[in-house]
């Protein structure tokens, strides 16, 4: 029975997506909920599998296409069997390998390295070795992206003469020594030929390409203003190193982290102050009632920010579990749209990064994001002594259309004051 493979129905925020990786060849057999392809979209990569054990007999978008919601991809046979002529196929495709130049370079791309398409058409453009490539995608599989990197690595230094071997220019007079000068290379603006210094040319993912609009689209349109101050740590961090066994075994082994004691703090600072959980809709301003809270998180494709929904009826373990789950499926791409949907206000980490201060920026159309940093001992007078404190600066960037600085400040002197005395949470004072 023959099964049309169609892209998966996007959601209003997103206009179309791209075939970033087919998994599967034209006759190759396939079981059920195999990956077939990815289809990268502004937001995430979505999976397209199997409908059911079958073979693929026909791609009609090939990697690098633009798709639409429920646009027909390929055509997959239910219960159908492999094709000899599997690789022959994938020239239908428009994804077989082009014809090499040379016989050596077809003996070094007939290897047999788990590739995509895409992957092994961008190695033989850039005279890449694909046994020297480390794949990450499924099983090893190199990846277009793992491709890319292998490129921008500088190539290897040319071999040194063996020894004993005479110089290419032994037996000429030797010419008078040049006066000492500078180095002409690392002159801006001389004339010198750097065609042979190592350089690559690549697109944007989809991804790093909506990172970069929006954050250009946030300093654009709001007016964006940074507040700074600093908190200490010490008493989070007695608490958790007193608890944090207990917790741990308590919570099914659950880790008491520091992020969750800001996602509290944040959400009692965001009751005081609405604002701060405000956007901005045209001439209006529309304030929400819920506090859902997005966690900024890297991957290797770029930023993801998920959300963590209704945060403030949530406990410091399902925080820690919300936080860790998000941790896991942004590795391995398994975010899904509905996960970085919303959220109304946003917490960046960069000290896990060992970031000391930064200037975090908007999350559009929220109207402020908190930036946490390394935590760091600092000497400070406490009780008029000087002594060593655990201390961490921290950002509060605002639409300044819609904060003052004066409600700003306060909101983030809120989140210090609960944070160097947690009972502050508890006892909702």
């Amino acid at each position: 029975m023959s099964i049309e493979i169609k892209a998966p129905q996007f959601p209003e925020s997103v206009a179309d997506g791209t075939i970033a990786t087919w998994h599967r060849k034209v006759g190759e057999a396939c079981q059920r909920d195999d990956l077939l392809v990815d289809i990268e979209t502004d937001k995430v990569v979505l999976e397209v599998v199997a409908p059911a054990d079958g073979v693929l007999t026909r791609i009609v978008k090939g990697e690098g296409d633009t798709v639409l919601s429920e646009e027909l991809l390929a055509e997959f046979e239910a219960g159908g069997e492999a094709s000899a002529g599997a690789d022959a196929a994938e020239s239908e495709s428009g994804q077989a390998d082009s014809d090499s130049d040379s016989d050596e370079q077809d003996q070094i791309f007939a290897a047999d390295a788990p590739m995509s398409p895409a992957a092994r058409k961008l190695a033989k453009e850039q005279g890449i070795d694909p046994t020297v490539v480390e794949g990450t995608g499924k099983d090893g599989r190199i990846t277009k992206e793992d491709v890319q990197r292998a490129a921008l690595r500088p190539a290897k230094p040319a071999a040194e003469p063996a020894a004993g071997a005479a110089p290419k220019d032994a037996g000429k007079p030797a010419s008078p020594a040049a006066p000492a000068g500078p180095d002409l290379d690392r002159l801006p603006g001389v004339g010198v030929d750097h065609e042979e210094r190592p350089s690559r040319r690549v697109p944007m993912t989809r991804l790093r390409a909506s990172i970069a609009r929006r954050l250009v689209e946030a300093q654009q349109t709001a007016a964006m203003l940074t507040t700074f101050n600093e908190v200490d740590m010490t008493a989070v961090m007695a608490l958790r190193s007193r608890h944090k066994d207990a917790f741990e075994k308590a919570h099914n082994g659950t880790r008491l982290g520091f992020m969750s004691f800001f996602v509290r703090a944040a959400c009692e600072a965001l009751k005081r102050f609405p604002a701060v959980n405000a956007s901005i809709d045209g001439s209006d301003i529309v304030y929400h009632g819920f506090y859902d809270v997005g966690v900024a998180v890297s991957t290797e494709r770029g930023l993801v920010v998920p959300v963590i929904r209704d945060a403030d009826g949530l406990g410091l373990a399902q925080i820690e579990d919300s936080i860790r789950d998000f941790g896991l499926r942004a590795r391995d791409g398994k975010l899904g749209l509905a996960d970085m949907t919303g959220g109304t206000f946003t917490i960046s980490n960069g000290g896990v990064f060992g970031s000391l201060l930064s200037t975090p920026i908007l999350n559009p159309p929220q109207t402020a994001i908190l930036g946490m940093h390394k935590i760091q001992d600092r000497p400070m007078v406490v009780d008029g002594e000087i002594k060593a404190v655990p201390m961490m600066y921290l950002a509060l960037s605002y639409d300044h259309r819609l904060i003052d600085g004066s409600e700003a400040v306060r909101f983030l002197v809120a989140i210090k004051d609960l944070i160097e005395d947690p009972a502050r949470m508890l006892l909702d004072i």
